[in-house]
């Protein structure tokens, strides 16, 4: 008899564990959120006629966060310092984890939908989303390696903004550096690691020979006008390049798209399918789906206001060295990779003049070659991740 009624009871369960689903399935199907809110969301109340809303205080820097991981400029870690510094915090209070915060950057409740693979739902939400869909699918090509991270790799020491970028000429080693306490006080010093020991040198003696070398590769009135020119000339064709291939996607987006309706129809209307064909190709259209738009984002170029940004560029790239001087530490790590991408070498005296600097100042380097001063419009390629044009030397003078 025990057993009996321990079977009606467990049938019972199940049943109101059905009801239960199915239930939260439907309301799931409506647009409605019945879970727990995520980070940037307040539950909202029923006769408000949302699921959920912005919560004030926390979905501002949700969408900041989304919006600095899609410039490119920063990497995962920086991202989540500079939302930690701006205040973003978990419900209990806590720093979000690496983990934490990249499955909040993957959720796409973030723009409006609801992406339930436990249910079977993929829907509109009747919510607003945070944010919109470019900088939401730019972001997770970013996080997928698919946009290259164009900011350089932070070195956290003030004191020392050539720590890791110069290299010991005689082992290939970044340069380190630490204080050393001396009779009078306490000096700065870069000086390679302990199985090498070729370079020991002053904070500011190598400090000072880099901005000697950043005077070097300044351009001239004439040379920036030259990079204005093909500057402008690549950045339009590769525009018209970018937009064909925007085009192209969505092409292919709007084809998933029409697949993914034409199968719903068949397993719900003509009942022309089974529900095992209709789910394994349900999820695989999705998948589909999801790359696509973010190939469509990735391809996207941004608007840039090209000519600003160039008057800008001319007015700063003439004074790089006394810029170096004033920056902090961010903007000096950057010009760095601006002149010298790979780094530059150092053998206890001078900086080496073959290091490889970046294609746009690669005729300001100092030659004992008149010739090789030669600059045409071909060789001139502009410093960005986007605008990538072969080098090529020919025989016509910069003035």
């Amino acid at each position: 008899m025990e057993g009996v009624l321990a079977a009606f009871a467990q049938f019972d369960n199940d049943v109101r564990s059905d009801r239960t689903r199915a239930g939260m399935r439907a309301a799931l199907e409506l647009g409605r959120w019945t879970f727990p809110a995520p980070l940037g969301y307040l539950n909202a109340p029923k006769w408000s006629g949302k699921s959920l809303v912005h919560d004030p205080d926390r979905a501002k820097l949700v969408k900041r966060a989304f919006e600095d991981l899609a410039t490119g400029r920063y990497t995962k870690q920086e991202v989540i310092a500079r939302a930690t510094a701006a205040g973003l915090r978990s419900r209990k209070g806590l720093t979000l984890s690496p983990q934490s915060f990249g499955q909040l950057m993957r959720n796409p409740i973030y723009i409006g939908k609801i992406e339930s693979s436990d249910y079977g739902v993929s829907t509109r939400g009747d919510f607003e989303p945070i944010v919109d869909e470019a900088t939401f699918y730019r972001a997770q090509a970013v996080l997928d390696g698919r946009v290259v991270v164009s900011g350089p790799r932070q070195r956290n020491r003030p004191d020392f903004p050539l720590r890791g970028f110069v290299r010991c000429e005689a082992c290939g080693r970044p340069l380190t550096g630490s204080w050393s306490k001396g009779r009078n006080g306490r000096y700065a010093y870069y000086h390679c690691q302990r199985q090498c020991c070729a370079v020991n040198v002053s904070k500011a003696v190598l400090e000072g020979a880099f901005v000697d070398e950043l005077a070097l590769l300044q351009p001239t009135p004439g040379y920036m006008r030259l990079v204005k020119d093909r500057i402008l000339h690549v950045w339009e064709q590769r525009r018209a390049e970018a937009n064909e291939r925007t085009t192209e996607q969505e092409r292919r987006v709007k084809t998933i798209q029409q697949k993914l309706d034409r199968l719903d129809e068949a397993f719900l209307y003509s009942e022309s399918i089974d529900l095992t064909s209709y789910s394994r190709q349900r999820d695989k259209l999705r998948e589909e789906l999801t790359l696509a738009q973010i190939d469509r984002h990735t391809e996207a170029v941004d608007e840039l206001d090209v000519q600003g940004i160039l008057a800008f560029a001319e007015r700063i790239l003439p004074r790089a060295s006394d810029l170096w001087v004033q920056a902090s530490l961010d903007y000096k790590q950057r010009l760095q990779a601006l002149f010298f991408p790979e780094g530059i070498a150092f053998d206890g005296i001078r900086f080496n003049r073959t290091a490889a600097t970046a294609p746009l100042f690669n005729y300001l380097a100092p030659s004992e070659s008149a010739d090789e001063k030669m600059v045409s419009r071909g060789g001139i390629e502009p410093p960005t991740r986007r605008l990538r044009v072969p080098s090529t030397r020919a025989k016509r003078p910069i003035y």
